[in-house]
């Protein structure tokens, strides 16, 4: 069974970032929204879809290497 949403360290490492650079995204505004269930923050499915698909949004629209769109 899939839980509705994961803890920060289960996100971290579904999606192969340390939890390092998760804090270094949300003290820039650039993680996943987060919600707080007691003393827990969890990041729900739902937000953790949407984090990943605006993460591929930005690397659409950098230019590679050679300066050029992909």
């Amino acid at each position: 069974m899939n839980a509705e949403a994961v803890s920060v360290s289960t996100f971290c490492k579904e999606n192969a970032i340390s939890l390092a650079t998760f804090y270094n995204l949300r003290k820039r505004g650039k993680a996943p929204r987060t919600l707080l269930v007691g003393r827990r923050r969890l990041v729900s499915r739902e937000a953790a879809a949407e984090w990943r698909r605006a993460m591929e949004d930005l690397s659409d629209a950098a230019p590679d290497l050679e300066g050029k769109r992909q």
